[in-house]
């Protein structure tokens, strides 16, 4: 009888997945409530679209990428370059993406403090997919050391809460036994890419929600965080995104090698997983990050209408819209309502304290 309800009770946590996990920071008790502000986000893209550009010169801009970006060298580059171009001191972490959350903190940590400690500057952090949760744990972590050093923190598309496809893969009497996946992962993450397993696992229900209950985001600090849908259309099958470029040998005639865009499907990647999430759980999600997942409890939330994919922030595609933001405006708004949030939260414990 033992044997026969094992059996069903393996059954039924196939069926439900992650279904009882997705949103559980929403209801968690203790957890701070979230402000929208894709209200006045919509209308700092639209001046930054027109020319008018907030950003202060008085901070260090600090963009810390996701899982797998060590393979991406486009990864940010964009954004990188325009923050250059527009005066504001701008880094992107260096860190191994595919470590630990709690590896990748300690390294945040350090990478701040240098920064802090060479230009006297504090620093705003921009932390995309992995990447935020990675930023947000360095400061849970490690606030009373950096407390003085950081201004703020922007999450983009981050799985805060969790992901349903981290935990499909990994938890036992899931997807993953029956299929290999979790195998597959393995030899991925562990012998091909030379990372480590955990930085999936850090990524699952049972982890976030075990990190989240002992380490709280301080309330002083600035906090956005910013989530999207996927476009599951027809068309999106046909997006390539730019991961790479490739060189070419020069030409005799020529003394600069020529370029060649490395690209690949993630689009069509994006929108399989999207809809794959959306027939299951009845989730709206980018392709890997529910958007209720991506909601930090007592951040101000961005929630826009336009149709974006999870890999869309950091990788410019061959068909991108020109009468759209790109992806750095987008970062670019995002920080300047952080450095709003970040003065409105000073103005409000000033007057706490008096």
């Amino acid at each position: 009888m033992s044997m026969f309800q094992g059996l069903i009770d393996r059954a039924l946590r196939t069926v439900r997945g992650s279904a009882d996990d997705i949103g559980w920071l929403q209801s968690a008790s203790g957890m701070p409530s979230v402000e929208d502000g894709t209200e006045r986000f919509v209308e700092i893209l639209e001046d930054i679209r027109h020319g008018i550009h907030r950003l202060p010169n008085s901070v260090v801009y600090l963009l810390v990428p996701g899982l797998f970006s060590n393979h991406g060298p486009l990864y940010f580059v964009d954004t990188k370059t325009k923050f250059s171009k527009m005066g504001l001191a701008c880094h992107i972490a260096k860190i191994h993406s595919e470590a630990s959350v709690e590896k990748n903190a300690r390294e945040i940590k350090d990478y701040v403090e240098e920064i802090y400690w060479g230009s006297g500057k504090r620093v705003l952090i921009l932390g995309h997919s992995k990447g935020g949760v990675d930023a947000a744990a360095a400061l849970s972590l490690y606030w009373s050391d950096l407390r003085e050093k950081v201004a703020g923190l922007a999450l983009t598309q981050s799985p805060y809460g969790g992901s349903p496809i981290a935990s499909d893969i990994l938890r036992e009497g899931q997807l993953g036994d029956y299929v290999n996946v979790r195998k597959l992962m393995e030899i991925l993450i562990c012998k091909v890419i030379k990372g480590d397993m955990q930085a999936l696992e850090d990524l699952t229900y049972e982890r976030r929600k075990k990190f989240l209950m002992q380490h709280h985001l301080p309330a002083e600090l600035p906090v956005v965080s910013f989530h999207t849908e996927a476009s599951i259309s027809p068309a999106v099958l046909a997006t390539l995104s730019r991961v790479a470029h490739a060189e070419l040998p020069a030409p005799l005639s020529t003394a600069q090698p020529a370029k060649l865009p490395v690209v690949i499907p993630l689009g069509a990647a994006m929108a399989a997983c999207a809809q794959l999430l959306q027939i299951r759980y009845r989730e709206k999600s980018d392709g890997l990050v529910t958007c209720r997942d991506a909601e930090v409890p007592g951040s101000t939330v961005v929630r826009p209408k336009r149709k974006l994919d999870h890999a869309w922030m950091v990788y410019s595609s061959l068909n991108d819209d020109t009468s759209e933001a790109d992806a750095s405006q987008v970062c670019e708004a995002l920080l300047t309502l952080l450095v709003e949030v970040g003065q409105k939260k000073r103005h409000q414990l000033t007057n706490k304290d008096e």
